[in-house]
């Protein structure tokens, strides 16, 4: 029972680092909306993996449900490349 416990112990510290690195991960991106046409460029913060590919598909999905479509998701980063992206994202900082 010791072991299970040691074992189940090590494997949530092993999780941690990555848990953490979800929740201070965020990518910057385009996105369009037709008729008319409009064009933002955005930051938002993700809950899932931190990397471009799973980026792109959160991000799909987030801003389908507010009437935008992703065009690319330009770079992923942590909570250091915030503050040199706020001004270009104006209202779209981490609004979804």
């Amino acid at each position: 029972m010791k072991h299970l416990a040691l074992i189940l112990a090590l494997g949530l510290l092993a999780a941690a680092p990555g848990m953490a690195r979800a929740a201070d991960c965020y990518a910057d991106y385009k996105a369009k909306q037709d008729s008319p046409l409009r064009l933002h460029y955005g930051v938002m913060q993700l809950s899932g993996a931190c990397t471009k590919r799973a980026a792109q598909s959160e991000l799909a999905t987030r801003l389908a449900r507010n009437g935008w479509t992703l065009l690319n998701v330009l770079t992923v980063f942590g909570p250091e490349g915030l503050e040199e992206r706020k001004t270009n994202a104006g209202s779209y900082y981490l609004r979804f």
